[in-house]
């Protein structure tokens, strides 16, 4: 690999740790990284789950959705992927701009019974894994903002409960892609060792930054990203 690819990936490693710590999505850096350096789109999703993975830790509640999302990115057409991906993006980054919206709609969490709260709960957990496991780099954004509608609790205890959830979702993706996906081991070694480093300077950014300030990056990053993916997709 050359050496500048070594260090895009390096830096994209660094900063997408941060921003996952801080507001999640930072895979979104890492994805648009690999495909500089020459990946296609599905190797550079599989790699781009398997390379952030470290910066989570392994719990069992969102693996079968993980699976499922796994299985269904490996049945996708390259092509087909390649038009899906931008929309997923600009999706999540529109939910969450809305969330206090579309909580009026669908009504907020602490008017809800408590069974009605519990199953909406794994719904979104489950929804988010199978999308997690079919496109990781979306993975944070879309989970801030659909648990964000189901939870009464600030952005940073949702956002604790994300990098939870995002925690099993990686782990799962790296043995599924490990089997069935086209990872490429050597940027992922890369990526992986980088995003540690920006996790543990994330983390102490997160601590000091307002619910406002966090919405508004993950938001106006997804947006810039899924722009820019969608633009390659039509070119």
């Amino acid at each position: 690999m050359h050496p500048s690819h070594v260090l895009l990936l390096l830096v994209a490693g660094l900063a997408a740790g941060t921003v996952n710590a801080v507001a999640g999505g930072g895979s979104l850096i890492t994805y648009p990284a690999l495909l500089a350096v020459g990946l296609g789109t599905k190797p550079a999703n599989f790699t781009n789950s398997v390379a952030v993975s470290p910066g989570y830790l392994l719990l069992p509640t969102a693996a079968v959705g993980a699976v499922a999302g796994g299985l269904l990115l490996r049945a996708t057409p390259a092509g087909t992927f390649k038009i899906i991906v931008p929309f997923l993006v600009i999706g999540a980054a529109i939910v969450l701009a809305f969330q206090q919206r579309l909580r009026a709609v669908v009504g907020h969490p602490a008017q809800l019974p408590e069974r009605r709260r519990t199953v909406s709960l794994h719904l979104m957990v489950g929804l988010g894994a199978v999308y997690g496991g079919y496109f990781g780099a979306a993975l944070g954004v879309m989970l801030v903002a659909g648990l964000g509608l189901v939870l009464d609790q600030t952005l940073a205890r949702v956002n604790a409960l994300k990098n939870i959830v995002s925690a099993v979702v990686g782990w799962v993706t790296v043995l599924v892609f490990a089997l069935i996906g086209q990872v490429d081991w050597t940027a992922a070694g890369i990526v992986a060792p980088a995003t540690l480093v920006g996790g543990y300077v994330g983390a102490r950014v997160a601590r000091r930054l307002p619910a406002a300030v966090l919405r508004a990056i993950i938001v106006t990053f997804g947006l810039a990203v899924g722009g820019w993916l969608l633009y390659k997709a039509l070119s």
